[in-house]
């Protein structure tokens, strides 16, 4: 069973406001060492923390973690963005290609990379950040990446757990974070949900659904589409 006490913890997007709490409470919970990754690493007033550039994009960016954090027990995907525009039909190439690098591809490549070194560990866990917008298709290309990540981790999951790694996927809906600030809705408060996921990922939970929103969209998703998209009556109506 992963143990945030005495693990090694890498966590993607650190400087954002879910990274630097994931990086907190790793600390909290008594990791030795977190890495904290960025493009561009801040400076962290505790020597337990390691600075880290990495861009989950870059496959050289990746190699290069790897080799500087052998030691890692716990790999957090924590890192993504977003687009300005909800209709997929909108997005530019450029939204396109980077929501399915950064939100996709760079969990999936980082999970690969680190797998053959969470694997010689006693006990390790990958924890991927998805959405509830990864089962709700109304935020165009974000809501096909974080779909396609939920799909990679399930996979993960059932190829990494002979070698011992727990994996962990995280469905939340709007977090009290600067790249929900265009939300008027309830926000879930980022350190309950970081204290959710390390208390799930310590519990051996393979699932965690953070908030109401995640719990109604993924019992939804047994309906008929048109209930769970009910503009779509509207449409044929």
């Amino acid at each position: 069973m992963p143990t945030l006490d005495g693990s090694v913890v890498l966590v993607t997007g650190a400087n954002g406001g879910i990274g630097t709490h994931f990086v907190n409470e790793a600390l909290a919970r008594g990791a030795t060492k977190v890495y904290a990754t960025a493009r561009k690493p801040r400076t962290w007033d505790d020597e337990r923390i390691v600075p880290l550039r990495l861009d989950v994009t870059d496959p050289v960016s990746i190699r290069e973690a790897v080799e500087a954090a052998g030691d890692v027990t716990m790999l957090v995907n924590n890192a993504g963005t977003s687009v300005s525009s909800p209709g997929i039909l909108t997005h530019t190439d450029e939204e396109i290609r980077t929501n399915v690098e950064t939100n996709f591809l760079g969990p999936l490549f980082l999970a690969r990379a680190f797998a053959p070194v969470l694997s010689a560990k006693k006990a390790s866990a990958i924890i991927d950040i998805h959405s509830a917008l990864s089962w709700y298709a109304v935020a165009g290309i974000y809501s096909a990446t974080k779909a396609a990540l939920w799909s990679a981790t399930n996979s993960l999951r059932l190829e990494l757990a002979p070698e011992g790694v727990h994996v962990v996927g995280v469905h939340v809906g709007y977090v009290d974070t600067p790249m929900a600030a265009h939300s008027a809705g309830p926000k879930t408060d980022p350190a309950g949900l970081v204290r959710a996921v390390f208390d799930a990922t310590e519990a051996g939970q393979y699932e965690v659904l953070a908030d109401e929103d995640s719990v109604k969209v993924k019992a939804g998703l047994s309906a008929p589409i048109e209930a769970l998209y009910p503009q779509l009556d509207a449409t044929n109506a």
